[in-house]
């Protein structure tokens, strides 16, 4: 009999004290409804920005080789924004295929290997164009939603949630991409350069790097990455200072911290021949505490204060050397990538 009421109560529910777990799993049902129209909304939103990207490179031997990434359309006359390394290598152009079956050549206008964006000019216009959003505003545990094209199946959508903000990644010349976004949302080969939306549908991340299972990171669209959008856009590039020195993070001695404030430098530790830094007299050993008047504790902000303007004017740094405090000035070069 055991059995038989068992069964019963599979086929019956709302059968005696079953009634209060019936309430429950609609409620379980409104709420997963919440959620997949949050995804489905992003995702009919977005799909018609969103390209299959297939681009060739000559190899050695005079052979092509093929390979294949997304990109977002961000305006309406063709600009679209993708990751630097899918079109490294590239011969310049490629085709963009979108869900509707339109396909368009494309040419490569911009690329920053440093920020690993790059920017695309397809051949077309009336494009329907992504809104990027401002990754400043995510939460952790936010809701976030990937497009792109993995393993060329056009049009893919994966949803998850912001996993942690400020991350970093490493990527050419050893440099640092900061406040990289992470995200369990399901990335695979061929979704580098498709969007991570928000949950209304603004572009605010461009998908980067699988390192792991439900790790997934894209750089973040925020102000500083506008201004490279932009720089790109219009220029073809993004420029940045070079002071011609390699270095690392260094503890300030107790007593310079408990001076400056703040516990940390830039440790010179090699520093390039005929350089800006080298005309200017630095040293390996030589601690770097301040920039133009803006603290320095760690090499990521040394790299962020290189912008474009410093090029070919005056930069004041703040140097401890020998446990003496120095004032240098130096006249950053442009930094060829």
């Amino acid at each position: 009999m055991a059995g038989i009421s068992f069964v019963d109560a599979l086929l019956d529910p709302q059968s005696g004290s079953d009634a209060a777990d019936s309430d429950g799993q609609r409620a379980d049902d409104e709420a997963l409804d919440a959620y997949s129209r949050a995804v489905t909304s992003v995702a009919d939103r977005l799909a018609p920005s969103v390209a299959s990207l297939r681009v060739s490179r000559r190899v050695r031997g005079g052979r092509r080789l093929d390979g294949a990434g997304s990109a977002v359309v961000i305006t309406p006359d063709g600009f679209m924004l993708t990751s630097a390394h899918v079109v490294a290598q590239a011969d310049g152009s490629g085709r963009a295929a979108f869900v509707d079956g339109r396909e368009h050549e494309f040419h490569v206008v911009g690329a920053d290997p440093l920020s690993d964006l790059a920017v695309l000019r397809l051949d077309a216009g009336e494009l329907t164009a992504a809104e990027l959003g401002d990754a400043e505003r995510l939460r952790v545990g936010q809701l976030v939603v990937a497009i792109g094209n993995p393993h060329g199946f056009s049009g893919s959508v994966t949803a998850g949630v912001v996993s942690q903000l400020g991350r970093s990644l490493t990527v050419a010349a050893g440099r640092i991409v900061d406040n990289v976004i992470q995200t369990d949302a399901a990335l695979n080969p061929g979704n580098s350069g498709g969007a991570l939306a928000d949950g209304r549908g603004c572009v605010v991340g461009i998908n980067t790097a699988v390192a792991g299972i439900g790790l997934g990171l894209a750089v973040p669209v925020n102000g500083a990455t506008r201004k490279i959008i932009a720089a790109l856009m219009t220029d073809g590039r993004f420029r940045r200072a070079y002071l011609g020195i390699a270095g690392g993070p260094r503890p300030l001695p107790p007593r310079l911290a408990a001076k400056l404030g703040r516990k940390g430098a830039v440790e010179i530790v090699e520093v390039v021949e005929d350089s800006p830094a080298a005309v200017a007299g630095l040293r390996p050993e030589d601690l770097i505490v301040e920039v133009n008047g803006l603290p320095v504790e760690g090499v990521n902000d040394l790299q962020r204060l290189m912008a474009g303007e410093l090029i070919g004017t005056d930069v004041t740094a703040q140097v401890v050397r020998g446990g003496r405090e120095l004032t240098v000035t130096l006249v950053p070069l442009e930094l060829v990538t």
